[in-house]
């Protein structure tokens, strides 16, 4: 069932680990919630405990909060891979630039020295 701060109807009950002093076996206590929390922040709640219009609504605002925040930071991520993909490929374009130049005048020098031996 969802909890929220401003509900004093009944108490939260909540399970807290207590070291036993008589082994290895841990022994648990119930004890109920020291603080509340804020107003309007709600606790885990499954999809089948909410029930009012408002609570349902509220819980489809929180998903799609939630999914639109992934996806801007899946699309910053994307954007990041993306600018690194275009500098591995300006750096390829210069390497391959430079290649190619020497393989033009390695060209020219083999063509100069075939035609001034057949000259």
């Amino acid at each position: 069932m969802a909890v929220t701060g401003d509900e004093t109807d009944w108490d939260s009950l909540l399970l807290s680990h207590v070291a036993a002093a008589t082994g290895d076996m841990p022994a648990y206590q119930i004890r109920t919630p020291s603080t509340t929390l804020p107003q309007g922040v709600v606790m885990a709640a499954s999809p089948g405990t909410l029930h009012s219009p408002q609570q349902l609504a509220e819980e489809a605002t929180r998903k799609r909060e939630l999914r639109l925040m992934k996806n801007r930071e899946a699309a910053k991520e994307c954007r990041r891979r993306k600018k690194e993909y275009i500098k591995c490929l300006e750096s390829r374009v210069a390497v391959l630039e430079v290649q190619n130049k020497k393989l033009i005048e390695e060209l020219e020098t083999l063509k100069d020295i075939c035609s001034s031996k057949t000259d």
